[in-house]
């Protein structure tokens, strides 16, 4: 981790006004547990729907999709990267940084609405363990949608895609391809971490950790890579 990276990015990426546009989700996200509790419903019959269905489908694999592509891809665009690129920094400290600033804003934005949720359903373990899942989560995302930002000039679109298609539509109608989504990964680690009729997971716990540590390290040395061969081609020319 380089302090000064990990300063320039965490600003720039707080200053972008689309950051600030995430907000209401995490706000939606607590408002439905609100409104679910005070209208007398149990826990059991609105977990799934909200935490499974909204915070870890669509809240946690949106943030970390916008704040993923943004800690990198923006400077890419933009070509401010070849600053930070001619300084005398190994390429893998860059990714580290960024893919830190990344998951450490992420697990924010998603976490602590998680943890409320958690709260709201009257169920502290289940709470903390939304927080281990949505840390578990937010790594594997960004280091996925960090590579995406140095592989495509498109990032935003192909993560989309895998967030919606991959693990929206055929995660729901086949069911292999669940063993390669983050998203099924987060829940089995939650229902492991505190089992309970709020969430269910459809993957097997040990396969979730090792899946979890293969999409962070794989993406993130491929991400590094790439990254180098930028810079090369920056160089020479």
């Amino acid at each position: 981790m380089n302090a000064t990276v990990a300063m320039i990015t965490t600003r720039g990426l707080l200053g972008r006004r689309r950051i600030w546009l995430l907000v209401p989700l995490p706000l939606l996200l607590i408002g439905l547990a609100l409104i679910a509790r005070t209208t007398g419903a149990e826990p059991a019959d609105w977990g799934e729907g909200i935490i499974g269905g909204l915070g870890f489908t669509a809240v946690l694999p949106v943030i970390a999709l916008i704040v993923g592509t943004g800690v990198l891809g923006s400077e890419i665009d933009d070509g401010t990267i070849t600053h930070i690129l001619s300084k005398p920094l190994p390429r893998s400290e860059i990714i580290f940084t960024k893919l830190g600033v990344a998951t450490g804003v992420t697990a924010l934005f998603a976490g602590v609405p998680l943890f409320i949720v958690g709260l709201i359903a009257g169920d502290a373990a289940v709470a903390f363990a939304l927080v281990v899942g949505a840390v578990v989560g937010s790594l594997a995302y960004c280091s996925l949608f960090v590579m995406l930002s140095v592989l495509t000039r498109r990032p935003v679109l192909v993560g989309l895609a895998y967030v919606v298609l991959w693990e929206g539509v055929l995660g729901n109608i086949l069911t292999g391809t669940q063993k390669l989504s983050i998203q099924q990964y987060v829940q089995a680690i939650v229902d492991a971490l505190a089992p309970s009729d709020l969430l269910h997971g459809n993957v097997a716990v040990p396969l979730s950790y090792v899946m979890a540590g293969v999409f962070t390290v794989a993406s993130t040395a491929y991400a590094v890579q790439r990254l180098r061969t930028l810079s090369v081609a920056g160089e020479t020319g």
